[in-house]
């Protein structure tokens, strides 16, 4: 039996069970499963991998950086980003892997948006894959936190002082407005001066986000994580579907 799992603290929100189950079952893998693994902590990682016998494991919300300790290597992405969010076991070794930049940028590309600028709302793993996608595009951006530092990183207070004529994205790559906090959002109000923006929300559950209401109100594009979630699913596949334990 070849195992596969999600881990994260809470996973009420997630559709990957879904996504696999539905893969497994078209390509007839009636050996493999995948399971969602809600986790207070990594600690004993590595044990649970050995007892029960996981050949890879998707990360999310909050281990993506956390969990990087505690791998064996990194692949050339993944250690670029600086965040994981699949790992594959390999001779007993923990290999990290991130395909949430490759499948961020695919999906951005998919919409057609013109992108001049960017903000990305959120500081941590997601925030970093989607930083990593923007500079494969050559899309100057800029980090929104509530803790601001660094002198690429702006505070939500300073954003709403900023005016730019430029087409404009934001990218929410935090879990603010994620089920079942639904009524969540980064963003409190639109008071910057950008006359043409858009927003991609990292989530996809619920959808629409207050966020997404909030900019389709002020005329935005919108578009949720569903799709990113498909194609980094696919390439977490393409990582798993090579490894021989099971």
């Amino acid at each position: 039996m070849k195992r596969f799992a999600l881990i994260g603290r809470r996973l009420g929100h997630s559709y990957s069970q879904q996504w696999f189950e539905g893969l497994f079952a078209r390509l007839g893998l009636v050996d493999h499963v995948y399971t969602l693994c809600e986790m207070p902590s990594l600690e004993g990682l590595r044990e649970w991998v050995e007892n029960e016998g996981i050949c890879g494991f998707n990360v999310t919300v909050p281990y993506k950086q956390e969990i990087i300790p505690l791998l064996d290597v990194l692949d050339e992405t993944a250690d670029a980003i600086g965040a994981v969010n699949c790992v594959t076991v390999e001779d007993g070794r923990l290999v990290g892997h991130n395909t949430d930049a490759g499948a961020f940028l695919r999906s951005l590309e998919n919409t057609g948006w013109p992108v001049r600028q960017a903000f990305i709302l959120g500081t941590g793993g997601a925030a970093r894959a989607v930083a990593f996608a923007l500079r494969q595009m050559e899309i100057p951006y800029q980090f929104v936190s509530r803790h601001p530092h660094g002198e690429n990183q702006l505070g939500y207070e300073e954003l709403a002082t900023r005016h730019s004529p430029l087409p404009t994205l934001f990218v929410n790559a935090t879990p603010v407005g994620m089920f079942p906090d639904v009524d969540g959002t980064p963003l409190l109000d639109f008071n910057f001066q950008f006359p043409t923006f858009n927003l991609y929300d990292l989530t996809y559950n619920p959808s629409p986000t207050r966020l997404m209401r909030d900019a389709m109100a002020r005329g935005a594009q919108v578009k949720d994580g569903l799709e990113m979630l498909h194609l980094q699913a696919e390439m977490s596949w393409d990582f798993y579907r090579k490894v021989t334990c099971g």
